[in-house]
């Protein structure tokens, strides 16, 4: 299999699932670069090696935003409120707002490639999570500005939608992609979802595409790109 000739930008990096993405990039020798908010928990969580690939910065923040991107070639955003921390701010400012902006910036420094990890049931306005400051409407409204901006010639998108988020390590099930919202349910190790967000870099079946993902029965693989080409349209 191919693998991606450039540098990665991972917004949200020391977040659980961002940080399962840094290390899928670094477990496929992929160039990468971090952009997060504190410095000292990127060192915690990476370790002091780690500090010639970060950026500091706020997605709520243009210019820190735009400092991020110089040099880099696609973005993975992994970005989320904490919807349970009132003192958070609300997800209109990151899952909506911050993605659109990180969106936008992105595109204007010619970035090619952006992938957004988002979330099952976004299309579903009266589901239980959107008791929390609208979280999944929102999310939904960042990722139509991905596919807006990221959808014309000569750019790519890819939108995960992943189920109920979990700990454990990558590989070990099978999974189950889906488009059209219409998985109701399901949970996924966060490192799964990040080794798919990887993937998708150099797997042109994931191009311009939109959809969920959950785990199966438990079964181990050597690689997660086959069920791409599980997707019905």
């Amino acid at each position: 299999m191919t693998s991606f000739n450039g540098t990665v930008l991972v917004a949200g990096a020391t977040g659980r699932t961002g940080a399962w993405v840094v290390k899928r990039l670094q477990s496929h020798h992929i160039d990468h670069h971090l952009f997060v908010r504190s410095g000292t928990k990127a060192v915690e969580v990476f370790g002091p090696e780690i500090i010639d690939k970060l950026s500091i910065g706020s997605i709520e923040n243009p210019e820190e935003i735009r400092s991020s991107l110089r040099h880099i070639d696609a973005v993975i955003c992994a970005i989320g409120g904490n919807v349970m921390d009132p003192a958070s701010p609300p997800p209109s400012a990151i899952d909506r707002d911050g993605v659109k902006r990180m969106a936008t910036l992105a595109k204007e420094q010619g970035i090619k490639h952006f992938i957004l990890i988002s979330s099952l049931a976004v299309t579903k306005p009266e589901h239980p999570l959107n008791k929390y400051g609208q979280v999944l409407t929102m999310k939904l409204e960042g990722e139509n500005e991905v596919r807006k901006l990221f959808g014309e010639p000569g750019f790519s998108y890819t939108i995960l939608r992943p189920g109920g988020l979990i700990d454990g390590d990558p590989l070990m099930h099978s999974m189950i992609f889906g488009t059209g919202d219409t998985i109701t349910t399901g949970s996924i190790r966060r490192s799964d979802v990040a080794e798919v967000a990887v993937i998708s870099l150099f797997t042109p079946e994931a191009h311009n595409l939109t959809f969920e993902l959950i785990e199966d029965k438990e079964s181990q693989k050597s690689s997660l790109n086959q069920y791409f080409k599980s997707l019905k349209f």
